[in-house]
């Protein structure tokens, strides 16, 4: 059996300022995870329930979806799908404000601070950040304005011409294969070399990406992507919970919070 190689949080920090600086190197960021602990559509999934707006065949459906997903028999296109249809006829302006008020009350608590530190490290360092994610743009945009992260790749709702959902997610959906073509794709458009990158993620479905850069930076990695670092020597970042305690965590979002003149 092959060892994994850790890397721990100071360590890494370390790497990322000896590195060469500027926009040319990529660093991806992956978010529910390993930017966040925990997954930031439960946080929504959640408030509906204490709302009373999502029903008990929503609530079935979604745990359904979910658990056939974990076990590998259902495609993450029809899973976001899926969820992405109980919001048919909701606006997107109004999920936008709601994904906001979350983050604010549920999400900004549960942020890595480790992963934070190694965010801010390669933006001193000039390189381009991207949050590179297969969640909903109502979970992830709030994480990355928090972060400073201005690239952002994730799933966006299917729109009428009134702004309101169909229920329906752009294609092609970002996940797996599709993200890592994407992330390509960004490179090639943005002058930014692949294998001086970084990418950083949790799940065995960024092995994809991962296996792109010349940086892969498993953190706190599932059991498929473990073995995969483990054959290939990519060292791992074991983190513990990113959790804060209230009085910490308002202190947090005081030292970050954006002015109100600032553009999102």
């Amino acid at each position: 059996m092959v060892a994994m190689m850790r890397l721990s949080p100071a360590d890494a920090i370390a790497e990322i300022g000896a590195s060469s600086p500027g926009p040319g190197v990529g660093a991806f960021f992956d978010l529910d995870g390993t930017l966040v602990d925990g997954f930031t559509a439960a946080v929504h999934v959640g408030d509906r329930i204490r709302r009373r707006q999502a029903g008990i065949g929503e609530l079935l459906g979604v745990v359904e979806a979910a658990l056939r997903y974990r076990f590998g028999r259902l495609e993450f296109e029809h899973l976001i799908v899926r969820a992405a249809g109980y919001l048919r006829g909701e606006s997107l302006a109004e999920l936008d404000e709601l994904g906001d008020r979350l983050f604010v009350e549920r999400v900004a608590s549960r942020l890595y601070s480790h992963m934070h530190e190694v965010v801010q490290a390669h933006q001193e360092r000039g390189h381009t950040v991207v949050l590179s994610s297969s969640a909903l743009s109502i979970q992830a945009l709030p994480v990355a304005r928090f972060l400073g992260i201005s690239n952002v790749q994730c799933n966006h709702f299917e729109l009428d011409e009134h702004g309101s959902l169909t229920g329906g997610i752009v294609k092609p959906v970002v996940w797996g294969s599709t993200k890592a073509a994407a992330v390509q794709q960004f490179c090639a458009e943005n002058n930014v070399a692949v294998q001086s990158s970084y990418f950083y993620a949790d799940g065995d479905e960024d092995a994809a990406s991962m296996s792109l850069v010349g940086y892969p930076r498993p953190v706190n990695p599932r059991s498929g992507l473990a073995a995969v670092a483990a054959v290939h020597g990519w060292p791992v970042m074991c983190l513990a919970s990113g959790r804060r305690g209230p009085v910490r965590r308002l202190r947090h979002l005081a030292n970050h919070v954006r002015p109100e003149n600032q553009e999102a």
